[in-house]
């Protein structure tokens, strides 16, 4: 009989291998890491119920619910707009129940929730020549003044379909967020480090930070 083994892991254990990729020489342009430990939460208004949900969202989160593509940043969630009268919280994993039992009662009766966690995968890119990697495989324009800290889209990447938004930037560098389901994450990652190796990349995975 076979032995299984019901452990969760990454679905880029495989493919993502730390360090220094693609030219190596001088500074690297882009780091590219996947955040481990991450929870999603997709959270659906109910007919005629979006008022309800977005004031809910509000109180539990200290901000507001995103009704356009934008990224709200709230006191323990981002909320990332996913479409009308919908979208994901995503938090670090907390070690509780569960991200639903921590949500439950603050929505009940307006949203619906759906945890998305073990289904989807949260990869960051950042460095000085991040927007000329994504801009190689992505139809947005990244530039500031169009997409800025807070902007979001739902998208595609190399025909993949992904949520994307830019959070506050790091060393004066653009920080941009993907979040795609895990069975095309492989295949996604491979993408991300074609499109960056002439830039030199740095190539990590992270755990993401609480609160």
């Amino acid at each position: 009989m076979a032995d299984y083994l019901w452990s969760t892991q990454s679905p880029l254990q495989k493919a993502l291998v730390p360090g220094r990729q693609g030219v190596r020489s001088g500074e690297a342009g882009i780091a590219l890491t996947e955040m481990t430990g991450v929870a999603v939460v997709q959270i659906m208004a109910r007919r005629g119920r979006w008022a309800q949900t977005a004031k809910a969202a509000r109180a539990h989160f200290g901000v507001g619910a995103p009704d356009r593509p934008m990224a709200a940043f709230g006191k323990a969630a981002t909320l990332v707009w996913s479409g009308p009268d919908q979208f994901l919280a995503v938090a670090a994993v907390d070690g509780s129940a569960g991200p639903i039992a921590a949500m439950s009662d603050a929505f009940a009766g307006n949203a619906s929730l759906s945890d998305q966690s073990g289904g989807r995968c949260r990869i960051r890119i950042t460095g000085a020549r991040a927007r000329d990697a994504l801009a190689k495989i992505s139809s947005l324009d990244l530039h500031d003044t169009v997409f800025p800290v807070g902007a979001a889209a739902a998208t595609s990447i190399d025909h993949t379909g992904v949520n994307l938004w830019r959070s506050a930037d790091v060393a004066g560098n653009a920080v941009y967020n993907v979040l795609v389901f895990a069975s095309f994450a492989d295949s996604l990652w491979h993408t991300l480090v074609d499109a960056a190796a002439e830039y030199g990349v740095d190539v990590d995975r992270m755990a993401l930070p609480r609160g």
